[in-house]
């Protein structure tokens, strides 16, 4: 097995520029880390570069969860449901540290202002059988209708005026950007990929024929060049950008989907599961799930036309998840209170007969090339292993008899990730800090734990009001390829996310944490700070401007949201 020490960013470029690899692969978000995890498990030689950092785009702005979709059942999607709840049902066994089951609330209420009222209640009902019946009971529980007063015991802040008996059904939660991290580390050090950060794709080059032959990319101010036998266009809502590269044009095919969230203080909605809300004079619901101290609320889903490098939450996104969340509470929850915010990007594959962003289909699309670059688009952050499966499969098909016969066939369907093993040991009776620990690492958790044991003050909290230590931050930079203090604060944790204002006050201690790892001067910490700083204040900003408009989706529950509950403490 090859050591930990191949989780190197050094390393895997002058691996790739001396080696070559047969499939390189372009974006480290969840589908790209999965198609080079898929494709190394089979034995073929990796690369996979990213421009920015691991899920630093989509991958790490979703709503964190791993379901079937119970919205795509009235769509006629039963195919994707069910391709979904397998994925999810093997999400659970092979990544228990960082996929757990998740009960969600339908409160339904009487009168008017929500979609979800006692007269849809048998039409919902109907529908939670069907999901259940797809594969939803695989995680060992089926939905089940709950008074009222039970509804409410699960969160207090309900409208008892209008509260009716309510739905409880299951699905299932991840920390998305830990899981695309976790895959890229599987692929390296379990696999031996070649996997580096901070790495752009500038050009390809073709044989005769029109062949590629090798990538030209840039990283740390310099130009390398990769040879290869074929590319994974994994780029996400960049994907397009990929393509001119090969195809000499843009080709257009990527309809942006804009999801934010917002969070707010836990105590202000007091739910102890997630629950779906309806948003008052819509047709659509959104998620509003509990997190550790606070409790985030999503997800829109509406057109977005602007720059795919800057998402924003605008103080009209805002506007309209506070609509939702004091329509179901009564509650009077302000801009104020709202203590952190995130937008992403669902690269929809465009339809010519498509009107709104809801209803196209969350079905990925793979796409050949003559060349050998192999595009993967659409598709669903609980679908990755799928996508990467038949990616993996285009790309050994266009490659022929050049490919062993064992890399024929996809190998991730039972194969742990890491940190599986070991994490039922650390974790079981374990207190408090070594279970936020072990639910983040599994059992790669005990090298935290050395670090504390070594030097206690690791053992301190790296942010104000949450659960992160000092460690992790040494942790971040020593294993896993954080190079900045917002790769830090943005992604290894979810700080950003959870307490915006706390994680600018503890910028300058992870800068000086990171920078005896990294070989950071005075000054280059410093500027770190200062940008991920300014990056707050542009975010800060976007939150009292006003946007284009949100365009009225889904008018049925649209499980494509968040979760992750306070039990599971995945922050």
């Amino acid at each position: 097995m090859i050591g930990p020490g191949w989780f190197d960013r050094a390393e895997a470029l002058r691996r790739m520029e001396a080696d070559g690899v047969d499939v390189l692969v372009v974006g480290g978000g969840v589908t790209g880390a999965g198609c080079a995890l898929d494709a190394a498990s089979r034995g073929l030689r990796v690369g996979l570069v990213e421009r920015d950092d691991f899920a630093s785009g989509t991958s790490s702005k979703s709503s964190k969860l791993v379901h079937g979709g119970l919205r795509y059942l009235q769509q006629g999607e039963v195919r994707l449901v069910y391709e979904a709840l397998r994925e999810r049902q093997r999400l659970l066994r092979n990544a228990p540290h960082l996929v757990k089951v998740l009960p969600f609330l339908i409160p339904m209420f009487t009168g008017k202002g929500g979609v979800l009222n006692p007269k849809l209640s048998r039409a919902l009902g109907s529908a939670m059988w069907m999901y259940d019946l797809t594969g939803g009971w695989r995680v060992g529980k089926i939905h089940e209708r709950i008074s009222a007063e039970e509804a409410q015991a699960h969160m207090p802040t309900l409208r008892a005026d209008r509260l009716a008996a309510s739905y409880l059904y299951y699905d299932a939660q991840a920390d998305d950007a830990r899981l695309t991290l976790t895959l890229a580390r599987t692929a390296a050090i379990d696999h031996g990929a070649a996997v580096a950060n901070g790495t752009r794709l500038v050009g390809l080059e073709k044989d005769p024929e029109g062949r590629v032959v090798a990538a030209r990319v840039e990283a740390d101010g310099r130009e390398l060049t990769i040879r290869c036998r074929a590319v994974v266009n994994a780029g996400g809502v960049w994907a397009d950008d990929v393509r001119a590269l090969d195809e000499g044009r843009h080709p257009d095919s990527i309809r942006p989907a804009k999801g934010v969230h917002i969070t707010v203080p836990w105590a202000l909605v007091q739910n102890d599961i997630a629950a779906v809300v309806p948003v008052p004079g819509d047709k659509r619901s959104v998620f509003v799930v509990p997190w550790g101290d606070v409790t985030y609320i999503g997800t829109t889903d509406t057109d977005y036309e602007g720059p795919v490098d800057d998402p924003q939450c605008t103080a009209e996104d805002i506007g309209y998840l506070l609509k939702a969340i004091n329509g179901a509470t009564g509650g009077s929850i302000t801009e104020d209170d709202v203590v952190g915010t995130w937008a992403g990007l669902r690269p929809l594959v465009k339809s010519a007969t498509s009107g709104r962003t809801a209803d196209l289909s969350r079905h990925h699309k793979v796409v050949p090339s003559a060349s050998g670059v192999v595009s993967i688009t659409g598709g669903k952050l609980t679908t990755y292993r799928e996508m990467a499966a038949d990616t993996i499969d285009a790309v050994v098909e266009g490659l022929g008899d050049a490919v062993p016969h064992r890399a024929r066939r996809s190998r991730t369907a039972k194969l742990r990730l890491r940190g599986a093993e070991g994490f039922e040991a650390v974790s079981v009776g374990a207190d408090e800090r070594t279970r936020h620990l072990a639910e983040r690492y599994g059992g790669e958790a005990r090298t935290i734990l050395a670090l504390i044991e070594r030097d206690p003050a690791l053992g301190e909290p790296l942010v104000e009001g949450l659960p992160y230590v000092r460690a992790e931050a040494v942790y971040a930079a020593r294993h896993e390829m954080a190079r900045t203090v917002d790769d830090v604060l943005s992604r290894r944790t979810r700080a950003r996310l959870l307490a915006r204002d706390a994680s600018d006050a503890a910028a300058d201690d992870v800068g000086r944490l990171i920078a005896p790892e990294l070989g950071l001067s005075d000054d280059e910490v410093a500027a770190q700070v200062a940008a991920y700083r300014a990056d707050l204040a542009h975010e800060r900003a976007a939150n009292a401007a006003h946007g284009d408009g949100l365009v009225a989706s889904d008018p049925v529950p649209e499980v494509d949201s968040p979760r992750l509950t306070e039990q599971t403490r995945l922050a």
